[in-house]
């Protein structure tokens, strides 16, 4: 393990959480390091509930001491800095057209995807239904990915990295049903991020941190 320099930011993050790895995922493409402390949201460490009282992942704690709690936010905060693969330009439409889309994934179709994919944790949740209208945004996503094999062109930009995670949920629910859908394009979209060097290197396992030890450079 590389030894840490000093003043990093440091990001609290949970390897399975699809909000921190949009975090990560900003902060690979970006090039900004940071101290990645790997957490277990069973076992939060005193200093994450210092610095974010929500208790929730990705945090990421500026060298000023600015707190920023939002998986959005990280990741413009990191491509604000740098944005070597313009992931906050894309081909096509706008950066405030991205951010739309990406509010509808966070909006409607999560409450969908987890009535779907946890229906014992909401009372009267019908998982078929909730799946039906899951899809409907899925089908949007196809037919915007049928002219170019990204979301906004050519190229991935935030939009891709920022809903693929929640994409793959929903589609890890129950991969028979997900595959046999008509939505070859989103499919292939799918299957070409979650195949990236990127999404392999934001996703890779690292030790629990343990208060008093050192991180990990993230990205190495």
């Amino acid at each position: 393990m590389p030894a840490l320099p000093t003043a990093l930011p440091v990001l609290y993050s949970f390897r399975r959480c699809p909000y921190a790895m949009r975090a990560r995922f900003a902060l690979m493409a970006s090039g900004e390091r940071c101290e990645l402390r790997e957490v277990v949201l069973r076992d939060k460490p005193a200093e994450l509930l210092a610095a974010s009282p929500k208790g929730t992942v990705p945090v990421l704690v500026e060298t000023s001491g600015t707190v920023i709690e939002q998986s959005l936010d990280i990741m413009q905060w990191a491509l604000d800095r740098h944005d070597p693969a313009r992931w906050l330009q894309p081909e096509r439409g706008t950066l405030a057209e991205m951010l739309a889309l990406v509010a509808r994934c966070d909006g409607d179709f999560k409450q969908q995807l987890d009535r779907y994919k946890y229906p014992n944790r909401f009372e009267g949740a019908d998982a078929t239904a909730h799946r039906g209208n899951g899809a409907q945004f899925l089908a949007e996503l196809d037919l915007l990915l049928r002219g170019t094999p990204h979301l906004f062109g050519h190229h991935p930009a935030l939009a891709d990295y920022a809903i693929a995670p929640f994409v793959r949920q929903f589609a890890q629910t129950d991969l028979a049903w997900f595959t046999a859908q008509p939505w070859t394009a989103l499919q292939a979209w799918l299957v070409a991020l979650t195949e990236s060097a990127l999404w392999t290197g934001a996703t890779q396992k690292y030790a629990v941190w343990k208060s008093g030890q050192a991180g990990v450079v993230f990205p190495a």
